[in-house]
């Protein structure tokens, strides 16, 4: 999943390396321990695959904004200093951009059915990009995640009563918490559902 979290990251906008982590863990809070060792061979593999392309970044950051003027020659100079790329190395940073190949490998692991609904971060994951997918299949993730957690919310509930005279109060009311949460993502699930049916249905 991480190369699906990359090239939808990248579908935004063009990266550096440093830049993308940082996405990664501002926008996607599952894959906020990607480290730099886990990044850059998921980008190397991509590379190779024809589905992300890099380039060297000379003069800043992809798409950086304008220096502001602001009429002091010395506060233009240090807002410029701060746009460019510092490395230990003072060679310039690489920024990644995603490929024809990449669009259409995104689009392929986005609507590609997991198999594993139960995978709470493949479907929060999704979720994130759930822009770029057809109306049915967005429909279809939501309502395959519904029927998981309906599934799963029915097992807890009988496991409970099973063994209702072996669990003490605590565990008890820890596994309570974990089916109300789960009743308020069904119900979450529910009007989310409703919202792609009703754009849907005809006016």
């Amino acid at each position: 999943m991480l190369e699906l979290a990359i090239l939808g990251l990248l579908k935004e906008s063009e990266l550096h390396g440093y830049e993308l982590k940082k996405r990664l863990a501002e926008t996607l809070g599952s894959f906020s321990s990607v480290s730099f060792g886990s990044l850059y061979p998921a980008l190397a593999r991509l590379e190779a695959a024809g589905a992300v392309k890099a380039v060297e970044a000379n003069s800043g950051p992809a798409h950086s904004p304008p220096v502001p003027m602001t009429g002091s020659l010395g506060a233009e100079l240090a807002a410029f200093r701060a746009r460019r790329p510092v490395t230990r190395s003072g060679r310039a940073r690489k920024v990644y951009g995603i490929t024809a190949r990449g669009h259409q490998l995104f689009e392929e692991l986005l609507a590609a059915d997991s198999g594993s609904s139960d995978d709470d971060r493949t479907f929060n994951l999704k979720l994130a990009f759930a822009r770029y997918l057809r109306p049915d299949d967005r429909l279809g993730l939501l309502e395959r995640r519904r029927a998981t957690l309906v599934e799963r919310l029915a097992r807890a509930r009988a496991s409970v009563r099973a063994g209702r005279e072996r669990v003490d109060a605590y565990t008890r009311s820890l596994v309570e918490h974990g089916n109300e949460t789960t009743e308020h993502d069904i119900s979450w699930l529910d009007r989310l559902i409703a919202a792609e049916r009703q754009k849907e249905s005809p006016q």
